[in-house]
């Protein structure tokens, strides 16, 4: 069977094509009543046959990233200032990831393969960690008071919302401050991305609401209403969004225009009381039609550090996703427009196939060879 499958991925990996997930779980970090009853529960694809991933070492959880390459799961506790690591099929404390962190909140992988890591206490400056957990450097220079929230823009910027400050930072890609990017319209802002349109949206826990901001910081508008607490989000392969919805205790499922669709996660599952990260795991691709020409659009082929070959290439792309040979997702990366977007440096040496999605939602793919 293991050798069937290793065959069919192979033949996938010969064939230039679109590729989406096929299947996928998700993870959902609960902080309890914020001193006790914490847990990571685990779903599948529609929502359903839950379980307890883990309860063990969590100290008020809050973000979750998935390490494919080490089988691992990594959640930031506060309380601890630990980010704890556990195996990704059975749920086991394999120790400590990184420590001595003065209070960890959300976690991103950024376009250089780093984890970027917030600071809720101390100086609130964000951190920079290799993906063995091995500490790189405080990434930027300004202090964030109380920073819950990270994204990048598509020039590489990278933003920090600030709870009880209710503003958000910007930063360049050097981690040089850029000045305040929002200053009003926030009561306690968590967690941020931007959309195709470089609009930020902002979820503001204290207004019971998601806001929209445009490219250049001007307030829009309310883009989700009536979710108190709100906090953690991740997105459907459809486009739909999923968001933790604190005060009724449950994850809910809404359109890319914002629209309610439904209680994805409903209230109170499996204990569930403040739902603050939720994370979508990709399991496996296929292939779904042929791209009419093979599109080479990655150099080298062989290496650590890969590139996009041309400008004309590099302005259609919109994120990339790296899956081994088993068809398991080992990173997603949003495209900053940095020539150099992945260094593998911290995977096993093989083959992997890199996706790139397009901004018109077509997608190319190209196999590499880590090799080190």
């Amino acid at each position: 069977m293991k050798n069937n499958l290793l065959t069919f991925v192979l033949l996938l990996f010969s064939s230039f094509g679109v590729l989406e997930a096929q299947s996928y779980e998700i993870f959902v970090s609960d902080a309890g009543n914020f001193s006790s009853f914490f847990q990571v529960l685990r779903f599948d694809a529609n929502g359903e046959n839950g379980e307890v991933f883990t309860n063990e070492q969590l100290a008020w959880p809050q973000d979750i990233v998935i390490l494919e390459h080490r089988n691992s799961v990594i959640v930031s506790n506060l309380n601890s200032g630990k980010i704890t690591e556990y195996n990704i099929d059975s749920g086991e404390y394999l120790g400590d990831f990184a420590t001595g962190i003065s209070g960890p909140t959300r976690m991103k992988i950024g376009a250089d393969g780093l984890l970027y890591v917030l600071q809720w206490q101390g100086n609130g400056r964000v951190l920079r960690y290799d993906l063995d957990g091995n500490f790189v450097d405080t990434f930027t220079d300004t202090n964030v008071t109380n920073s819950i929230g990270l994204d990048w823009d598509a020039s590489g910027n990278l933003y920090v919302s600030s709870y009880n400050g209710r503003y958000v930072q910007q930063f360049n890609s050097s981690g040089e401050s850029m000045g305040r990017f929002i200053t009003s319209n926030l009561n306690g802002p968590t967690n941020i991305w931007f959309d195709d349109e470089g609009n930020l949206f902002v979820s503001d826990w204290n207004a019971g609401s998601v806001k929209k901001f445009d490219a250049s910081g001007n307030y829009i508008g309310v883009f989700i209403n009536g979710v108190g607490s709100v906090e953690g989000v991740d997105f459907l392969p459809d486009g739909s969004l999923l968001i933790g919805a604190g005060q009724n205790s449950s994850v809910n499922r809404y359109d890319s225009e914002g629209n309610f669709i439904e209680e994805f996660i409903p209230q109170g599952t499996l204990g569930l009381r403040l739902p603050n990260a939720v994370i979508i795991r990709a399991l496996g691709i296929s292939s779904l039609h042929e791209v009419p020409e093979q599109v080479n659009f990655i150099a080298p082929s062989v290496g650590t550090e890969f590139s996009v070959i041309g400008t004309n290439a590099a302005a259609g792309i919109e994120s990339f996703e790296v899956y081994d040979v088993q068809g398991r997702m080992q990173v997603r990366i949003p495209y900053s427009g940095n020539t150099t977007f992945w260094n593998a440096s911290a995977v096993a040496e093989g083959l992997y196939l890199i996706v790139a999605r397009l901004k018109d939602g077509a997608a190319w793919s190209q196999k590499v060879v880590v090799k080190k």
